[in-house]
């Protein structure tokens, strides 16, 4: 993992995968001590000095509120939707962008790229949110080891993946698939 300090996450938009705050709760079987920690360490230091992007829809926040528990949870994880839910109106750490559906890809940012084609249904907010974003932030991913797959042809359309657990990603990759 790069070091990341906090001072240097200010201005810093990050998408974050839903996995990164199921591995942060201690929800993620298989996942090594050192993943949890690297999982509950960026999200602590987002939620103390960075920004994300959600879409304006909030679909994601959505469905991040459906793999934690924002009102009694005590993980990391629980703690960094209740900050997203917070923070979901502040532009000075939140980002809300705008995503136009489409009736094949699912969001019109989403890249027509055959290498793209069997990319999951319900990750494809989060390449779209990323294409549609000025910056175009980094995607935290923790333990999805299906990205690793995927990540040279999103490089090619301009979207980068921070790979948070690379040892765990790589591990589950080949048990999963044998490469």
């Amino acid at each position: 993992m790069d070091a990341f300090l906090p001072e240097q996450c200010y201005d810093v938009t990050h998408i974050v995968d839903t996995n990164v705050i199921l591995v942060a709760n201690g929800r993620h079987p298989g996942v090594t001590s050192a993943c949890e920690a690297a999982c509950r360490d960026w999200l602590t230091r987002i939620m103390e000095a960075g920004r994300i992007a959600l879409d304006d829809g909030f679909a994601l926040l959505g469905e991040y509120q459906h793999k934690a528990d924002a009102q009694r949870g005590r993980g990391v994880g629980d703690a960094f939707v209740r900050w997203a839910l917070r923070h979901r109106d502040d532009d000075a750490r939140c980002d809300r962008i705008a995503l136009a559906p489409h009736p094949v890809r699912g969001y019109a940012a989403f890249p027509e790229d055959p290498a793209l084609a069997d990319f999951d249904v319900a990750d494809r907010m989060f390449v779209a949110l990323a294409r549609s974003h000025p910056e175009r932030p980094d995607i935290l991913q923790a333990a999805d080891s299906k990205w690793l797959d995927w990540a040279p042809a999103l490089a090619r359309q301009g979207v980068r993946v921070r790979f948070l657990c690379e040892v765990d990603t790589q591990r589950f990759h080949q048990h999963k698939f044998g490469h």
